[in-house]
């Protein structure tokens, strides 16, 4: 289904960091009514772009070098409507004084980003013109998740199971096991459901990585993962149609 062309949201990213850039990119490309127009490292790129293109709204960060987001939104056109995308919380109220649509708290979650880009079509595209969030059919072969203060890409092809401990996640690649906070849902909910099959509570497991199973087990690089009574019938299911 196509997007009405008038309704398309012109949007650039300010951050001056390259894998907050490239994570927002990345999760706004999955929405057709917003166009990525370019991406910033600094205000003073920011304030080029502005100049040379139609720029609706600025996913715009606000620690920065030499100029900060708070700085750089004092000073642009109040017809371009901003979404900060900060580290820190405690800059919250500064920028909902200058209007801002919203205020995103950094690692951003594709579902708290539909929120904010729903937020500014009801506030700032009239009813009769505004365009339902539509979602691009190409899909993302990777995915970042938190660990160690850093955000680390991990690609489908590389992952051969997932592990729940407690209150946190290990996820075991070709070469390293990376460990974050998040929940083994949120992980899910992530994965391309073709090639990833929950086999337990705690155990995701790559479809392709198997190497043998039984009734009760799935082998990966050695290692023996349970399959659960609960998830026993979909993992039949699922394997027996591979």
């Amino acid at each position: 289904m196509m997007t009405n062309l008038k309704n398309i949201i012109n949007c650039i990213i300010v951050d001056d960091e390259p894998i907050a850039r490239e994570i927002l990119e990345n999760h706004l490309k999955k929405i057709e009514s917003v166009k990525v127009v370019g991406t910033c490292k600094n205000a003073i790129e920011a304030f080029n772009m502005l100049n040379s293109q139609n720029i609706d709204l600025i996913f715009l960060d606000i620690n920065m070098p030499e100029i900060s987001g708070l700085s750089f939104a004092k000073s642009i056109n109040k017809k371009i409507k901003i979404i900060f995308t900060t580290a820190y919380r405690e800059y919250a109220a500064d920028g909902f004084d200058l209007k801002a649509v919203d205020y995103l708290l950094k690692p951003i979650s594709f579902e708290r980003l539909i929120q904010s880009i729903s937020k500014y079509q009801n506030e700032h595209i009239l009813p009769q013109q505004s365009p339902s969030i539509e979602f691009s059919t190409e899909k993302s072969d990777f995915i970042f998740v938190r660990s160690d203060r850093k955000m680390i890409k991990i690609n489908f092809s590389d992952l051969n199971f997932i592990e729940s401990l407690s209150d946190y996640v290990k996820l075991y690649t070709e070469d390293k096991t990376i460990v974050t906070r998040e929940t083994i849902s949120s992980i899910e909910a992530k994965l391309p459901k073709h090639d990833f099959l929950r086999v337990h509570r705690s155990y995701i497991v790559a479809i392709k990585k198997i190497e043998s199973f039984t009734q009760e087990f799935i082998e990966i690089k050695n290692k023996a993962i349970p399959i659960s009574r609960s998830y026993k019938n979909d993992v039949k299911q699922r394997l027996d149609n591979v």
